[in-house]
């Protein structure tokens, strides 16, 4: 059987190590405070817990691709995967609060975190509405997510030299995923618009930050040339854009068992993706109307999943959304076949190409 690209140089097992001993750590430190603070450790374990780690990933894999030769030195080689780490507790406190503004109910098969702590003031019988306490106790958990990312990548144990090249980008990233944040938020509020608009916000609040700068990181981590940023730039960004758009067709035709997720839960939602944008620009009056009236409904049933699924075949929005990932992967591809990247490094990126594009769920 062939390994996994996500397992190469045992990433995952490493990441969770790494991930474990930081959530072991601050557990003591909290419960020092005190002991009714672990349910906030006990959220993030469920949340962390597995995954195929993409974005430490490609930062691993940046780092490698930009040094010379096949096999690193022992001595930095584990402070590069534990500052790769770092960027699963960032996706922690974007998962969190990404939750909490969508008002989703679950993430990864399990209560979204808004949920479980709306759930514990509920079970206790505590004063206050429930749900108030869930987005409160949610907030502060991806706020300690964010503050605990950078933890992570400042004690990694890498150089200062290679610190003070990773931080300015670290900081850009998280501000451009902010920003796609609220482009998001805005594109809802304001009932869709173009496709231009909605690949803006696959570009910063995912593209971006699950690729491209995940890559600079590890180039900035090993003093990588201006040809490796522009490589992986070239590499990063349209493979970034295929991989959202796989999620957003996920989000309406992925099997539930392979999401975590209910079937049509973008839906629901009412996630202005770019392939409802491409439906709505093709869809005949009673095809729009039927769009007005069920996206975003929060008691959209499975027949309305259903008719609003028929309506994105038949515009050929998926089909077209298929077209654009195809057409991305193969840019991407092409941009990453060159000398100026670690060949062993190189073989990966096409595997990890093909595993962002073409999942199941």
């Amino acid at each position: 059987m062939k390994l996994s690209p996500f397992d190469a140089a045992e990433l995952r097992q490493r990441v969770q190590c790494a991930i474990d001993m930081v959530l072991a750590q601050e557990s003591e430190r909290l419960t020092k405070i005190d002991p009714d603070l672990l349910p906030l450790i006990e959220a993030l374990t469920a949340l962390l817990a597995g995954g195929k780690r993409l974005r430490p990933a490609f930062c691993y894999w940046g780092w490698r691709g930009a040094l010379a030769g096949d096999r690193p030195p022992a001595e930095i080689d584990e402070p590069a995967m534990r500052a790769a780490s770092a960027l699963e507790f960032l996706q922690g406190c974007a998962l969190v609060h990404d939750d909490v503004m969508d008002g989703s109910d679950t993430r990864r098969g399990q209560p979204a975190a808004h949920r479980r702590f709306a759930n514990l003031h509920r079970n206790h019988s505590w004063l206050g509405s429930p749900e108030h306490f869930g987005i409160g106790a949610a907030i502060l958990l991806g706020d300690m997510c964010l503050s605990w990312s950078d933890q992570v990548l400042l004690t990694s144990g890498m150089p200062d030299t290679a610190l003070n090249r990773v931080k300015p980008i670290y900081d850009e990233m998280r501000t451009e995923l902010m920003a796609g944040q609220y482009l998001d938020l805005l594109e809802q509020a304001r009932g869709g618009g173009s496709i231009e608009r909605a690949l803006r916000v696959v570009r910063y609040k995912s593209a971006k930050y699950t690729i491209e700068k995940p890559l600079h990181l590890g180039a900035a981590l090993a003093g990588g040339s201006p040809e490796v940023f522009a490589t992986y730039t070239a590499f990063g960004l349209p493979l970034g854009e295929a991989f959202q758009l796989r999620d957003d067709v996920l989000g309406v035709f992925g099997d539930p068992k392979e999401t975590g997720k209910p079937a049509g839960d973008d839906l629901r939602e009412g996630k202005r993706t770019v392939l409802i944008a491409i439906a709505s620009e093709r869809a005949t009056s009673d095809q729009m109307s039927a769009i007005r009236t069920h996206l975003g409904d929060p008691a959209l049933d499975l027949a309305g999943v259903e008719e609003l699924r028929e309506i994105i075949t038949t515009t050929g929005a998926r089909e077209h959304a298929e077209h654009l990932i195809a057409s991305l992967l193969e840019t991407s591809l092409i941009a990453i076949e060159t000398d100026i990247i670690n060949p062993e490094a190189r073989a990966i990126f096409t595997e990890l190409a093909h595993a962002a594009t073409k999942r199941s769920g």
